[in-house]
């Protein structure tokens, strides 16, 4: 009995090991998706900060950021052209694609693979 006392002991005292360190790794990932949520609300202020500035000062940058103003600037335009091709796509005509579909010759099915998609059967040519 002394045996199986103390085996039971030494499973329950591995079991609390292993339970604390699954509640310090839950721990870790909850305080690591905070501190990322942090940093992109950090991220989101700054960036409106610079949108602020450039609006506010547009003629007056200062030459220690100007080329990352004119390098926004130069996306901005890609950006319209991009989205005035995909509106000029937009208006193109569908091409429809007319497949070869056969009829099965055990079951009636209709399709356009080599196998009839019902019951199994080889569609043929």
């Amino acid at each position: 009995m002394a045996f199986f006392d103390e085996l039971t002991k030494k499973a329950k005292d591995v079991a609390a090991v292993a339970a604390d360190k699954a509640k310090d790794a839950a721990e870790l990932t909850k305080l690591s998706v905070a501190i990322a949520g942090e940093q992109r609300e950090i991220d989101k202020n700054y960036r409106i900060i610079g949108e602020w500035f450039v609006n506010e000062y547009e003629g007056e940058i200062p030459d220690a950021v100007r080329d990352m103003v004119e390098a926004v600037n130069a996306s901005k335009a890609k950006i319209a052209e991009m989205e005035a091709a995909k509106e000029a796509t937009k208006d193109e005509p569908v091409v429809e694609v007319v497949t070869a579909e056969k009829t099965c010759p055990i079951c009636g099915a209709k399709a356009d693979s080599k196998f009839c998609p019902q019951c199994g059967a080889p569609m043929g040519e």
